[in-house]
């Protein structure tokens, strides 16, 4: 009964700092969503802890999870404003770029580490993350290709929608589309219908099209009434010329 309870406080621990350093990784339009994002990483690499079967499996899933605790709090570390010298005592970064370097080694480290299990899966993704944050987008696009390409549908999602921001920063204009429509026709928990519409909607007024973004601004009101989404679509449409 003592080993279960270490066992559940250690998944409630790691829930908790992952649903809080996972927000920082989202490129979400709707206000809130990247609690979502973080919701879904803790439930990903939790139910690789909890069924991943054989017994070495779960042991180096185990160890990864650990170590992907520690990651994404380097993930999450505050980054000090310009000048100001880092204080005794708490951790903290001069730059996002110094951030995510040192996160990044931390996610491939387990990667490398324990290829095999579902925790490096996720830790391939904020690989991808960190990847894009430092311009280093042919890793990025690697990495986030890879999670997209998961049997997970949450984490495919998570990197579906990162690909595709990834794409949209590099003109890629086909694949984003493909990838934006590809969420809305299967959504899921962490990238619902209306948040991809949003983003595709964003997509197409940054590109000069502000008929296909007007109507999906009016799809997303219509199918999503009194709701957050549709008060940001009904702002968005109202601000078109």
């Amino acid at each position: 009964m003592r080993a279960e309870t270490r066992h559940q406080l250690k998944q409630d621990r790691f829930s908790k700092v992952t649903f809080e350093a996972a927000g920082n990784a989202a490129h979400w339009t709707v206000e809130h969503q990247a609690k979502l994002i973080a919701v879904a990483i803790a439930v990903v690499v939790i139910a690789a802890i909890a069924f991943g079967g054989w017994y070495y499996v779960n042991q180096q899933d185990e160890k990864a999870s650990a170590e992907l605790s520690t990651a994404v709090r380097t993930f999450e570390t505050p980054v000090r404003p310009a000048g100001v010298p880092a204080q005794p005592g708490f951790d903290s970064f001069a730059s996002p770029q110094e951030r995510a370097t040192a996160a990044r080694k931390q996610f491939q480290d387990i990667v490398d580490k324990y290829p095999r299990t579902r925790t490096a899966d996720m830790a391939r993704y904020f690989v991808g993350l960190t990847s894009e944050q430092l311009r280093d987008n042919a890793t990025a696009e690697r990495n986030l290709q890879g999670a997209a390409n998961s049997s997970n549908s949450d984490l495919a999602a998570l990197g579906k929608f990162a690909l595709a921001n990834l794409y949209r920063e590099e003109n890629k204009d086909t694949q984003a589309v493909d990838l934006y429509k590809k969420l809305i026709d299967k959504p899921t928990l962490v990238v619902s219908k209306a948040t991809a519409q949003l983003e595709l909607a964003s997509f197409y007024e940054s590109r000069q099209n502000p008929d296909e973004a007007k109507k999906l601004y009016e799809q997303v009101q219509k199918e999503n009434p009194s709701t957050e989404a549709a008060s940001l679509a009904q702002r968005r449409a109202a601000a078109l010329k």
